[in-house]
């Protein structure tokens, strides 16, 4: 068999993806903060790429004023009057004394210049350990279990694991942990949530109560709301239980909670809806956005024929064109945001207008063929974008929804479904919380057809739990 090389042409389409593509597609799919992380370093390694400083029209008067107006030789006057004693003034300004206090009030840092910083919970159990004076082993055993605490609390270590770093023995560690677990916060360095809130019923002085019993042998009837159950076990009426279930609801099961360095995360829209008469107006939001060009300087200079050498010429037009790619890439940023956001209002307007009961079935395909974008920059455009309504905030994602069938005929958004379901539950007797059935047959009278395990799944997503965990018992 014989093998020549042959040469064939062949005509082919591919997408080839441009620097400035790629940089539109990674624009595109940024968040507000992440955008502006993106533009600030930008500005930081692109020299030809500035922000605008915006000049009013009262500073530009001014600045016209300055240059046109002569400016006038100031001239200091010598002459000292004759009605002042400067023999005392000097005397009082030369005082030693008085010149010291100033000076040292100047340097002297305000106390409303200090930030406290917030102790963590490590800090904490390091300092109680410290104020018992331990001895250089009880020490280092208590550091390493303090080491070994998650934020919530909880040891995350075995008492094996602590000897064999510590080198001592398991009952040594063993009774030094006893020691930190009768410190502040009460149930910290317990092992599970039973150890936790065990710890915390001792040091309120009811280790030999009803609670504690409950708490120890059983936690899984606590869980299930198994009030019978418990009553039975424990030879108890269920009014003792009930009692006994309200302290133990007054406990803490993340004991390290108080101490989390966790903190709130605010969102800022980047899309306003306002409502004007019978007309919504949207408003793309700019605040705080650097606005950009490309530097003059630069720009002028490889107009001229300058000095610059060719890898010089080569470094600073490359940098042109990325700054150039960046401002056009963030101006088809906001315009794709504000037609898609134009498209679901058309879409959704009666949601804007009455709330989520309105919403309507939609996917990104509807989107996508109004405005005639692909699916894939309709989804890019709505991840981690965020829109403020008179409804509230909520991500552009929240509006494609799939349909559920209504008993006589038609659809209705799915998110719709779960505020009907939300509502239901609200209006329940505590005594007696709806089925997942039940709220299926509700649902069916309210013209929606829904299968129970839908109801389930539903329910979880919104994070309610089921009938008999919402169980609530009344004292008889």
């Amino acid at each position: 068999m014989a093998f020549d090389l042959r040469q064939q042409l062949k005509l082919a389409q591919q997408l080839v993806m441009t620097p400035q593509l790629q940089m539109a597609i990674k624009l595109l799919q940024l968040n507000r903060l992440e955008l502006l992380d993106t533009i600030r370093q930008e500005l930081e390694e692109n020299p030809t790429l500035e922000e605008l400083q915006e000049v009013t029209e009262k500073d530009s008067e001014t600045e016209q004023t300055e240059e046109t107006t002569e400016i006038k030789e100031v001239a200091v006057e010598e002459t000292a009057r004759d009605d002042i004693d400067w023999e005392n003034y000097l005397n009082e300004y030369n005082s030693t004394g008085k010149s010291h206090f100033e000076n040292e009030k100047k340097d002297t840092p305000s106390f409303e210049n200090f930030i406290g910083n917030k102790e963590s919970l490590h800090d904490h159990m390091l300092w109680q350990l410290r104020m018992i004076f331990p001895s250089k082993e009880v020490e280092h055993i208590g550091s390493l279990i303090i080491g070994n605490l998650k934020s919530d609390g909880y040891l995350d270590a075995s008492i094996d694991d602590i000897a064999s770093v510590s080198g001592s023995s398991p009952e040594k560690v063993n009774e030094v942990l006893t020691t930190l677990q009768s410190f502040n916060p009460a149930g910290v360095c317990a092992r599970d949530l039973k150890e936790s809130l065990a710890i915390q019923v001792k040091q309120l002085g009811l280790e030999n109560s009803i609670v504690n019993g409950i708490i120890l042998h059983h936690i899984t009837h606590l869980e299930n709301k198994n009030y019978n159950a418990i009553a039975k076990a424990l030879k108890i009426s269920i009014d003792d239980v009930i009692s006994a279930v309200d302290i133990i609801q007054g406990l803490e099961p993340r004991p390290g909670r108080l101490f989390s360095d966790d903190e709130p995360k605010y969102i800022t829209p980047d899309i306003y809806i306002y409502k004007l008469e019978n007309e919504f107006l949207i408003v793309l939001n700019d605040d705080g956005m650097p606005k950009l060009h490309i530097n003059s300087y630069y720009k002028n200079t490889m107009k001229r024929n300058s000095k610059f050498l060719d890898k010089e010429r080569e470094y600073i037009d490359t940098k042109m064109r990325s700054a150039a790619w960046l401002i056009r890439s963030i101006h088809q940023r906001q315009k794709t945001i504000f037609k898609v956001m134009e498209s679901i209002l058309g879409f959704q307007r009666e949601f804007f207008e009455k709330g989520s009961a309105y919403l309507k079935p939609m996917v990104l395909r509807d989107v996508a063929q109004d405005i005639g974008m692909h699916e894939s920059t309709i989804s890019r455009v709505t991840t981690n974008k965020y829109v403020y309504t008179d409804q509230g905030i909520f991500e552009l994602k929240y509006f494609f929804n799939s349909s559920i069938n209504k008993v006589r005929g038609g659809s209705v958004a799915s998110t719709s479904v779960q505020e009907k379901i939300k509502e239901i539950i609200k209006t329940e007797y505590p005594e007696k919380p709806y089925s997942d059935d039940k709220i299926a047959v509700l649902l069916e009278k309210h013209n929606i057809s829904i299968a129970r395990r839908t109801v389930a799944k539903y329910r979880e997503a919104l994070k309610i739990l089921p009938s008999n965990k919402r169980k609530q018992f009344r004292r008889l």
